[in-house]
């Protein structure tokens, strides 16, 4: 199986995906002061099954964790499930309690 590859696309505000080269998906987001408002999330029909999705949500909320000044509010229905069955990113949800630092 090949690796995905992703990276963040800041002039596009996308966070993307690709394999051997080729752009497999994407997670699109706009910023406000305070969130990262992820609002559609899309993988190549020729690249589903292989984990891209997973991908790229976990690298796009690992990079807004970094980050540390912006929850998160998926109006994206894929990241939204996500985070449902990784719950250790619930802490990054817009209206989540405040948690301490991680190291």
């Amino acid at each position: 199986m090949t690796d995905v590859e992703t990276s963040h696309n800041l002039e596009a505000a996308r966070y993307e995906a690709r394999i051997d080269g080729e752009l497999a998906g994407f997670a699109q987001y706009q910023l406000t002061d305070e969130l990262v408002v992820f609002t559609h999330t899309e993988v190549d029909e020729r690249f589903e099954g292989r984990g891209v999705g997973s991908a790229i949500a976990r690298y796009a909320l690992d990079d807004v964790r970094r980050g540390g000044s912006r929850r998160v509010l998926p109006l994206c229905p894929f990241i939204k499930a996500w985070i449902g069955k990784h719950p250790d990113y619930a802490d990054l949800l817009y209206g989540a309690p405040a948690t301490t630092a991680r190291d």
